[in-house]
C-alpha cells in the first residue's frame, strides 16, 4: 500500500543518502607468512602486466607474466584435409569415430604448442631477515606488503596507469641486488607424459636460450619465442636512502615483423625517477574510482571477502587495450611447465562465466576487453566457419589461441556450432545495462546477426518441421566419444540456438529493422520445445536424460544464464527449475569441479533459493579456493564435495562466484528489477550500493532487521520499467524524474527520465 503523509514529506526533506555499504579496506588476504608455491602467491595485475609474490626456498620469489606471452605456432596435425564438420558428420554416422579423435582430439594433449608461457622471476636473498611476520594484499589499494622479523617491510604493486611493476624495501640491513631467473625452457624433460591438465615441460617449445644482461642496477632478459616472436624483462633499481631501494620491472613483447627489442633502461627508468609514493597515489586513484563504482554487505563474512577478492582479480586482469582474461589471466604457472590446459581461452564456460558479474556490479567497462577482443578476430573467425563448417556467417572456435585461432582438443565444444551463439549474450547484455544506442548499432546487433545467419545456415528443417542441427551435442557430456553426438537437437545447442534468434529479433527490432526482426522470430519459432522428462526436469538430449554427476550444467543452460525459462512466467516454468534443480541435487557432486558450485548458486538464485545459493557459495570458499582466493577445480578439503581433489587453477568460477551473490541480492532480466530475491532468511542486514539492472538502473538498498528499509533507484538512460516492491506499506522519500504508478500484486511501474532518482521507504505498518 502506498502512502504519503506529513511524516513521509519530513522523511523526503530530511533524508540523507543511502548509508555506506562495506568498503573493500575491510578485506583482502592477510596471512602470517608467505605462501610457497606459485599458485598461492598474493597477485597483483593491471590487466596486461601481473605478478605472483610468494617464498621458494629461502628467497622471496616474484613470478612475472604479461597476458601477450604466446607461442602461437598452428596446432601440429590439426588442419588438415579432412578439416570439415561434413567430414566429421559422416564418421559419426559410420560409427568410426577415432579417426576423429587422432586428427583433432588428441594434438590439444600430445603438443606443447600453442600455448600460453610464462615472463620470468624475481628473487630476493631473504634469508638473514628471519620468519616472515606477515604478508598481506590489501585490496582497495592493489598494494602487496610483507614484513619480515628484522624488519624489512616490502611493498610491491603493479601500476595500474601504467605498463609498470614496482617494488621498495624498507629497513635493509645489507645490500639488495635482484636475481633474474629465465623460466626452465632449456631444463632437462621430466619424462611425464604429456597432459594438458598438467602441463607439458616448457623445455618442450624448444626455444634456445635466452640473453641476461647484468648492468650496475639493472637485469635485462630477452628471450626468442616462436615464428619470430620475441620479449624482453628488465627490472632496474636504486638506493634512495640508507636501508631503502626502490625498484621497477616491466615486461614488452615484439610480434614477428615488429619493431626489434631495444634497450628499455630509458623507459623504465622514468618511472623509477618518480618517488614510489607519488607513483603509488596515481596507481591507488584508479582503484579508488574502481571501487566506487559498487559495494556490498551482508552477514556471511566470508562470501563477502570472496566477493570483494573476486572484484579485485576482475580490476586486475580486465583491462581495456588488453586482452582479455584467459584460463589463468596474468598469472601464467611458474613451475617450469605450461600451464593448465595451455591458459588457453575455453568458450565452452571458461570466458563466458568469467565476464557474468561485470554487468550488475557495473563494471561494464571490465567487460569490453572481451568483446573488443572477439570483434577484432571477426574475419579470422569468419574464414573458420567457411573452412570448416563449409558455410558463410559467424561461429567462433570453442578453443583458441589469443589471435582466435582454432586449437582442437574435444571437438564437440571446440568446433561446436553454437559457441558463438552463448558468447553473443555478451553484446546482449552489455546493451541491456547499458542501453548505449551507439553500441547496439555499431556492435551488439551486427554480432548477433552474423551468428544467427550462420545458425540458418548450418540448421535444417526435419520432416516433423522441427529445425535442427545435423548433428549435437552438449559440452563434455559422454567425453569426446562418439556417443557425445545426437542425431537430434540436445538442450544445450537448443537453447544458445533458440537465444540467439530471439535477442536478433529484438535487437533488430529496436533499431527499426522490422523485415529482419520478422525473419529472426520466424527461425526462432521454428526450433522445437524443450526436451523434459516425465517429472519435466530439462534432460541433456531427447534420448538422454540428466543420469550423471556431471561438471557442467550444460542441460539447465536455458534457465541461467540464458533465461528463457523464468521462474517469473509463473507455475510451469517454476515446476521445470525445481524438477531440473532437484534431479541435479539428488544426483549430487560427485563430478563437480569448484565453478560446478559458483554456477549452481547462479541457478538457486534464478529459483529464488536462498539458502541453496548461500550454500553452494560457502562450499566454493571453503573447499575449492587456494589460500589466496584462488579456484583450484577440485575439493581442496577432500570431504566428498566433489570427486575431483586436484588443483589445476583457473579464473571462472572465482568470477561466476560474484555473479551467484549479486544474483542473490538483484535481479532484472525478467524485465523487473527484484530486489533481494534470492537471500537465506538468517541475513538479516544487508545492503547493496550501486548494483546495476537491466536498463541502465543503478540501485542501492538497505535491509535492517530481516526487512528492507529503503531502495534507491538511479536511471542514467530514462526510461521504463517494472520494480518488485519488497514491502507491504512504503512511501517516496524521494523524487525527482522518475513517476510511480501502481500495477498490482505488489508491483509498479517506473518512468524515468535520464538522470531521475527515486528513494523507497518501507512504511513499517
Amino acid at each position: 500500500m502506498y502512502f504519503l503523509c506529513w511524516a513521509a514529506l519530513m522523511c523526503t526533506v530530511l533524508y540523507s543518502p543511502l548509508q555506506s555499504s562495506a568498503q573493500p579496506f575491510q578485506h583482502g588476504l592477510h596471512f602470517a607468512g608467505l605462501a610457497t608455491s606459485w599458485d598461492e602467491g598474493l597477485p597483483l595485475g593491471n590487466g596486461m602486466l601481473g605478478v605472483l609474490i610468494w617464498q621458494k626456498n629461502e628467497n622471496l620469489h616474484f613470478s612475472l607474466d604479461r597476458a601477450d606471452l604466446w607461442d602461437r605456432r598452428p596446432m601440429k596435425g590439426l588442419h588438415r584435409k579432412e578439416f570439415s564438420y561434413q567430414w566429421v558428420i559422416a564418421h559419426v554416422k559410420a560409427n568410426d569415430y577415432g579417426i576423429v579423435q587422432r586428427y583433432f582430439d588428441e594434438p590439444y594433449d600430445r603438443e606443447p604448442a600453442p600455448t600460453k608461457i610464462p615472463g620470468a622471476a624475481l628473487e630476493f636473498n631473504t634469508k638473514n631477515w628471519g620468519v616472515v611476520l606477515s604478508a598481506e594484499l590489501l585490496v582497495d589499494s592493489a598494494v602487496c606488503q610483507v614484513r619480515w622479523k628484522n624488519g624489512t617491510r616490502l611493498q610491491s604493486f603493479v601500476h595500474a596507469r601504467a605498463p609498470v611493476g614496482m617494488f621498495r624495501f624498507d629497513g635493509l640491513v645489507d645490500s639488495l641486488v635482484p636475481i633474474l631467473i629465465a623460466p626452465a625452457y632449456q631444463g632437462p624433460l621430466s619424462g611425464a607424459k604429456s597432459n594438458a591438465l598438467l602441463g607439458d615441460d616448457l623445455s618442450r617449445l624448444g626455444y634456445s636460450r635466452g640473453k641476461i644482461i647484468k648492468g650496475k642496477n639493472s637485469i635485462r632478459y630477452i628471450q626468442s619465442g616462436w615464428g619470430g616472436f620475441s620479449y624482453e624483462v628488465i627490472v632496474a633499481w636504486r638506493k634512495v636512502s640508507p636501508g631503502v631501494v626502490e625498484g621497477v620491472w616491466r615486461i614488452s613483447t615484439k610480434m614477428p615483423g615488429g619493431k626489434p627489442i631495444s634497450s628499455g633502461l630509458a623507459s623504465i627508468n622514468k618511472y623509477l625517477d618518480l618517488s614510489f609514493q607519488g607513483a603509488r597515489e596515481a596507481h591507488q586513484g584508479w582503484w579508488k574510482d574502481f571501487w566506487s563504482k559498487s559495494a556490498i554487505q551482508v552477514p556471511d563474512s566470508a562470501i563477502e571477502n570472496q566477493w570483494y577478492l573476486e572484484m579485485y582479480k576482475l580490476g586486475a586482469s580486465s583491462r581495456l587495450g588488453a586482452p582479455p582474461i584467459s584460463l589463468q589471466a596474468v598469472w601464467t604457472a611458474d613451475n617450469g611447465r605450461i600451464p593448465p590446459w595451455k591458459g588457453d581461452y575455453h568458450h565452452d564456460l571458461n570466458t563466458e562465466l568469467s565476464y557474468w558479474p561485470a554487468y550488475s556490479s557495473n563494471h561494464l567497462d571490465a567487460a569490453i576487453p572481451f568483446l573488443d577482443h572477439l570483434e577484432q578476430n571477426r574475419s579470422r573467425y569468419e574464414a573458420y566457419t567457411r573452412r570448416y563448417f563449409g558455410k558463410p556467417g559467424l561461429d567462433v572456435p570453442g578453443v583458441t589461441t589469443i589471435d582466435g585461432t582454432e586449437m582442437g582438443g574435444w571437438i564437440q565444444y571446440s568446433l561446436s556450432p553454437t559457441v558463438s551463439a552463448w558468447l553473443s549474450q555478451h553484446f546482449y547484455l552489455q546493451w541491456r545495462y547499458s542501453l548505449d544506442s551507439t553500441f547496439l548499432r555499431k556492435r551488439a546487433y551486427p554480432w548477433i546477426r552474423g551468428v544467427a545467419q550462420f545458425l540458418e545456415n548450418i540448421t535444417y528443417l526435419d520432416k516433423s518441421g522441427c529445425r535442427k542441427l545435423p548433428i549435437s551435442s552438449s559440452p563434455e557430456i559422454n567425453d569426446n566419444d562418439v556417443k557425445a553426438w545426437f542425431f537430434e537437437n540436445t538442450n544445450y545447442d537448443l537453447a544458445l540456438m533458440k537465444f540467439n534468434l530471439h535477442i536478433a529479433s529484438e535487437l533488430a527490432g529496436q533499431l527499426g529493422y522490422q523485415k529482419d526482426a520478422a525473419h529472426w522470430k520466424k527461425l526462432e519459432l521454428q526450433f522445437c520445445d524443450f526436451a523434459l522428462s516425465a517429472n519435466k526436469a530439462l534432460r541433456f538430449a531427447p534420448s538422454l536424460g540428466y543420469n550423471q554427476s556431471h561438471r557442467h550444467f550444460s542441460n539447465a543452460i536455458a534457465i541461467h544464464p540464458l533465461g528463457l525459462i523464468k521462474y517469473e512466467d509463473g507455475p510451469e516454468s517454476q515446476a521445470i527449475i525445481k524438477n531440473t534443480l532437484q534431479l541435479l541435487d539428488s544426483i549430487g557432486p560427485s563430478y563437480w569441479c569448484g565453478y560446478s558450485y559458483s554456477w549452481l548458486a547462479n541457478l538457486k538464485a534464478r529459483a529464488k533459493d536462498g539458502e541453496g545459493a548461500a550454500l553452494a557459495l560457502g562450499i566454493f570458499v571453503k573447499a575449492f579456493c587456494l589460500q589466496n582466493s584462488f579456484h583450484a577445480n577440485g575439493d581442496q578439503t577432500k570431504s566428498g564435495y566433489s570427486s575431483f581433489t586436484y588443483r589445476p587453477f583457473t579464473l571462472e568460477g572465482n568470477f561466476a562466484f560474484a555473479a551467484g551473490l549479486q544474483e542473490m541480492l538483484l535481479q532484472s532480466y525478467s524485465g523487473t528489477i527484484e530486489i533481494m530475491p534470492a537471500v537465506p532468511r538468517s541475513w538479516k542486514n544487508i545492503s547493496f550500493k550501486q548494483l546495476r539492472a537491466e536498463g541502465a538502473y543503478l540501485v542501492d538498498a538497505i535491509k535492517l532487521n530481516g526487512q528492507v528499509d529503503e531502495i534507491k533507484i538511479t536511471s542514467e538512460q530514462g526510461g521504463m520499467t517494472k520494480l518488485d516492491l519488497p514491502f507491504k506499506t512504503w512511501f517516496i522519500a524521494k523524487a525527482a524524474g522518475i513517476t510511480l504508478e501502481e500495477t498490482g500484486k505488489g508491483k509498479v511501474l517506473l518512468t524515468c527520465k535520464k538522470g531521475g532518482v527515486i528513494v523507497i521507504m518501507n512504511g513499517y505498518e
